[in-house]
C-alpha cells in the first residue's frame, strides 16, 4: 500500500523531508520558523502522534520530529539493529546535519532514552524539556517488564508482532484511558504503516529492548544530573499501564525545576487531551525569555 492511499492530508499536512542515516533513509517534519523544538516519539507510534503539537508550536517556533528508521513514513530495511542507542545515534546525527542550534527537546515513551542521551551528551544545546510518560532506567527490577521483554523476544512474541501487528493493532488502544478519543480513522494511521512482516522488525525489536538495553538505560540514569539544571515540564498520562505515577514520582526526583500537569488519561496524551500545545508553548517560551534575560 502507498504511502498516498493511508495518509489523510488533512490530519498531517506537513511536507516530507528526509535525511540518510544509520540504517537508511529518515523521514521528519520541518515546520515554521524561530527557535528549535525537536519531538521524539517511541513505539510503535511516529510524527503523527505529535501532529496537533507540530500545528500549535510551528506558528512560532521551528518544530522538527523525525520518524525512527522503523516507523511511520521511514524507510524499514531488514537486518538493521533497530536498538534503541542506534536510534539515538541516527537522531544526534540528523540534528547536526541540520544545524539545530539551541532547543527544546520534547519526548516520549521510548523517545525518552532516545532524546534524551542526546541532552545528556549536549545539555547546553538544551533550553527546555517536555516530557510525556516515558523512562529513563533499567527496567530490569520490574517484573511486568521483565515478563513482557521475554514474551516478547521469543518466537511466539515474534509472531505476534511481526504477523499480527500486536503493538499498533492492540497495545496502542489498550494503553489509552477514553479509548473512544483513538477513532478508526486516526488508528489506522498507527497500523499502517506497518503492512507486513518485514516492516514490523523495528516495533518488534524494541519491545525486547525494553530489558534488553537496561545498560545503555543505567548509563544514562547515572548522569541523569546533566539534565537536573535545565527547566523541565511533565505531561503524565496518570492511568497509563507502561509509565505511570510511580515513573512520575522518579522523574521529579531529576529535576530542580519541574512543572508537573497529571491528567486523567492513557499513554497517550497527545491523543486523549486538548489544548497541551497552548501549555507546551507557553512554557516554552516562559524559559526562552529566561534564558534571553540571564545572557
Amino acid at each position: 500500500m502507498s504511502t498516498e492511499a493511508w495518509l489523510d492530508r488533512t490530519e498531517y499536512p506537513f511536507a516530507p523531508h528526509y535525511a540518510e542515516v544509520g540504517g537508511g533513509r529518515m523521514h521528519y517534519v520541518d515546520e515554521g520558523a524561530g527557535p528549535a523544538v525537536v519531538l521524539v516519539h517511541g513505539t510503535p507510534t511516529w510524527s503523527f502522534l505529535w501532529r496537533k503539537l507540530i500545528a500549535e508550536l510551528s506558528t512560532t517556533h521551528r518544530v522538527i520530529a523525525p520518524d525512527h528508521i522503523g516507523f511511520g513514513l521511514s524507510d524499514k530495511p531488514a537486518g538493521w539493529s533497530y536498538r534503541p542507542a542506534d536510534h539515538a545515534r541516527n537522531l544526534s546525527t540528523l540534528l547536526e546535519r541540520l544545524d539545530v542550534g539551541p532547543m527544546t527537546l520534547v519526548v516520549h515513551d521510548f523517545g525518552g532514552p532516545i532524546g534524551l542521551s542526546h541532552a545528556i551528551e549536549h545539555p547546553e544545546r538544551v533550553t527546555s524539556l517536555v516530557l510525556f510518560n516515558t523512562f529513563l532506567w533499567s527496567m530490569r527490577d520490574n517484573p511486568t517488564a521483565v515478563r513482557a521483554s521475554r514474551l516478547f523476544g521469543s518466537a511466539f512474541g515474534r509472531f505476534l508482532y511481526t504477523r499480527l501487528n500486536l503493538s499498533p493493532r492492540w497495545l496502542i488502544p489498550m494503553s489509552f484511558a477514553d479509548r473512544s478519543r483513538l477513532t478508526p480513522a486516526i488508528h489506522r494511521h498507527y497500523t499502517a504503516p506497518f503492512p507486513d512482516a518485514d516492516s514490523r522488525m523495528g516495533a518488534w525489536t524494541l519491545a525486547k529492548e525494553l530489558v534488553e538495553s537496561s545498560e545503555w538505560y543505567d548509563a544514562l540514569w547515572a548522569r541523569r544530573d546533566r539534565l537536573a539544571t535545565i527547566p523541565a515540564q511533565l505531561h503524565w498520562g496518570m492511568k497509563d499501564p507502561a509509565f505511570g505515577p510511580d515513573a512520575l514520582a522518579r522523574w521529579e526526583t531529576v529535576f530542580e525545576r519541574a512543572e508537573v500537569h497529571r491528567h486523567d488519561a492513557g499513554h497517550f496524551v497527545q491523543e486523549e487531551v486538548e489544548g497541551i500545545g497552548g501549555v507546551v508553548r507557553t512554557f516554552i517560551e516562559v524559559h526562552q525569555r529566561e534564558r534571553q534575560r540571564a545572557r
